[in-house]
C-alpha cells in the first residue's frame, strides 16, 4: 500500500508541476519589453498583500537570494513602483512599501491577465468545472506556501 501511495503522489507531484508550469507559461507569453517581470510582479504583490517589509524578509518570504531581492527592488524604485522607508524606531533599517503608482501597475496587470483568464472560463468550462477549479485554490494557495 505504502508503494503505491508514493507512487501516486510522485505522479501528482510530476502532473501539478508541468500543469501549473504551462499555465504560468502561457500568461507570461503576453509579456512585452519594458513590461515588469514575475520576480516583480510577485515583490509588488506581496508588498501589497504584507505591507512594508525590508529587503531581506521580502528575500526570504519569496524565497530568493537577498541579492536577487536588491536588484528586482532597485528597477522597482527606480520606476517609482516602491520606495524606501526608514525605520522610524531604528534609522539603520529600511522597508520597503508599494506606492500609488504600484498599486495601479498590479490593478492594470491584473485586469489584463484575468480578463484574459476569465474569457477562457466562460468560454471553455461550464458552471460545474468552474466550481470545481474555485474549490480548489485554498488548497493551491497553501500547496504554494508550503514548498
Amino acid at each position: 500500500m505504502r508503494d503505491r501511495e508514493s507512487d501516486e503522489l510522485v505522479q501528482l507531484g510530476g502532473e501539478l508541476r508541468l500543469l501549473i508550469g504551462r499555465v504560468a507559461r502561457r500568461l507570461r507569453q503576453r509579456h512585452a519589453v519594458g513590461e515588469l517581470t514575475m520576480s516583480e510582479v510577485s515583490a509588488l504583490g506581496r508588498l501589497e498583500r504584507d505591507g512594508p517589509r525590508s529587503p531581506g524578509e521580502l528575500a526570504e518570504l519569496e524565497r530568493v537570494r537577498p541579492q536577487a531581492m536588491g536588484s528586482t527592488l532597485t528597477v522597482l524604485e527606480r520606476r517609482g513602483l516602491v520606495r524606501r522607508d526608514t525605520d522610524p524606531a531604528d534609522g539603520r533599517r529600511v522597508g520597503m512599501s508599494l506606492t500609488a503608482a504600484g498599486r495601479k501597475v498590479l490593478r492594470d496587470r491584473r485586469s489584463e491577465s484575468v480578463q484574459r483568464l476569465a474569457a477562457v472560463l466562460a468560454a471553455e468550462f461550464t458552471m460545474t468545472e468552474r466550481r470545481k477549479l474555485l474549490a480548489v485554490l485554498p488548497l493551491l494557495d497553501r500547496l504554494g506556501d508550503k514548498l
